[in-house]
């Protein structure tokens, strides 16, 4: 691994073990938001019981969805904090702060218990969670990129990717598991806690691997004189394109990214599948997620990242719609599962290319604060409502394979806001007496 010099000094670039640590923790803040899109359909009917089986769907994803509404907060306050205080700090925080929304996943009681306060409190925790990912996208994502040895910053920074998948693949082995070992009462009354008791037995094991970082972001590399506001108006003011183009770029890579998350639930309510081959259907999207999105990564590094976005994305929106008329006229297991396997693929190829290049046109010292605001602000505009405008197009038009057309509108944008984007097809982290534009 590379060093940086730093005022003649030689600062150690983070070990692999270190990059380790931090994909381990974001992982575990990933698998509660899988954890809960998986089995939304069971917490609906927990906290918001209704006679109408899609209302209560329809308010259980749209708590789902406020947990993305308070993203930007976390981004602005604790994005900004990783450029002020460090990487590390910045981490260590997002990490209590899920710690505490977790935990009140396991133990909250439902609407028949304690009434009305069993929503209002869902989405106080719903919140806490919220901002606990919108801060460590990040600090997470700029640590990852900032160690990357010479020509493999594509490749590392897919290392954030990769965590989701791999918090997609546990959350669906335990949720085919509970599937397999409990009753359909069993799971609907207790057995949806189990993920997220999961997630708060690992969340400390996490804390305390990254207690253990060494900090990359040093006094060197921070501006002078920065607090939060004058972070932001640097921010806004002189990359606020950046910030929008990302925004943009983010819209068809999150919709299609969510759309494929969503596969749970639509396998349940609109193939009808049974539950352990729904189930299925998230850990191969994890899966996908996990191999696709390095491959992606060591492609962005090889051909550079424009191309390595758009031709898999072009793809993608030729194969949409016919893909989802094909596994709702066909209904079959095998069909189900090679589409997704397809679609998944030239998602995270291309959205592996997506998230380095908005990373690295960042400068060094407002990296986290610039990084962090797009990303959740695009997460949030396109991610937070997707799961909400899925079962609203299924709904109204009474035609499964709608949400195709929005993801095609969304991709579209994508593209659009790619070409338009600075794309620098190779970018080390450069040896420089100046690292805050590294």
């Amino acid at each position: 691994m590379s060093n940086e010099i730093t005022l003649g000094r030689v600062r150690p670039a983070p070990t692999r073990k270190e990059v380790v640590a931090v994909v381990l923790g974001a992982a575990v803040e990933f698998f509660d938001f899988s954890a809960y899109a998986t089995f939304a359909l069971m917490i609906g009917n927990v906290f918001f019981p209704s006679d109408t089986p899609f209302m209560s769907l329809l308010l259980s994803v749209s708590v789902f969805g406020i947990g993305f509404i308070v993203r930007p907060l976390g981004a602005i306050f604790i994005g900004s904090y990783a450029d002020r205080a460090g990487r590390k700090p910045a981490m260590l925080l997002t990490m209590v702060l899920m710690t505490l929304g977790t935990g009140g996943l396991v133990f909250l009681p439902g609407y028949a218990t304690i009434g009305v306060a069993a929503p209002v409190l869902l989405v106080i925790i719903r919140m806490i969670q919220g901002l606990a990912w919108g801060g460590e996208a990040g600090p997470a994502t700029t640590f990852i990129m900032e160690a990357a040895p010479k020509g493999k910053r594509a490749f590392f920074t897919s290392w954030q990717i990769v965590a989701q998948g791999i918090a997609g693949i546990t959350a669906g082995l335990i949720g085919y598991s509970l599937t397999v070992f409990l009753t359909h009462d069993q799971l609907a009354s207790w057995g949806w806690r189990v993920p997220f008791a999961f997630g708060l037995l690992v969340l400390p094991i996490a804390l305390y691997l990254r207690r253990n970082l060494h900090e990359n972001f040093t006094q060197e590399d921070r501006a002078a004189s920065k607090n939060t506001k004058t972070l932001l108006t640097d921010v806004a003011k002189n990359h606020g394109r950046l910030v929008l183009l990302g925004i943009f770029m983010l819209s068809g890579s999150t919709i299609t990214q969510y759309f494929l998350n969503y596969m749970t639930t639509y396998a349940l309510n609109e193939l009808h599948f049974a539950p352990s081959t729904a189930m299925v259907s998230t850990i191969l999207i994890g899966v996908c997620v996990v191999v696709f999105s390095l491959t992606g990564g060591w492609m962005a590094d090889r051909f550079g990242r424009k191309v390595t976005i758009i031709a898999p994305r072009l793809l993608l929106l030729l194969l949409l719609l016919p893909g989802l008329e094909i596994i709702n006229t066909w209904r079959s297991d095998a069909v189900f599962f090679s589409v997704i396997t397809v679609l998944a693929a030239l998602q995270c190829i291309s959205g592996s290319g997506v998230l380095v290049v908005l990373c690295e046109n960042f400068p060094k010292a407002i990296r986290s604060t610039g990084f962090s605001i797009a990303y959740a602000f695009g997460i949030t505009l396109f991610g937070g409502t997707a799961q909400i405008v899925f079962s609203w197009l299924i709904k109204l038009t009474n035609n499964p394979v709608s949400p195709g057309y929005y993801l095609i509108a969304a991709n579209i944008l994508c593209l659009v806001s790619v070409m338009l984007i600075k794309a620098p097809s190779r970018a080390p982290i450069a040896l420089s007496m100046n690292a805050g534009n590294g």
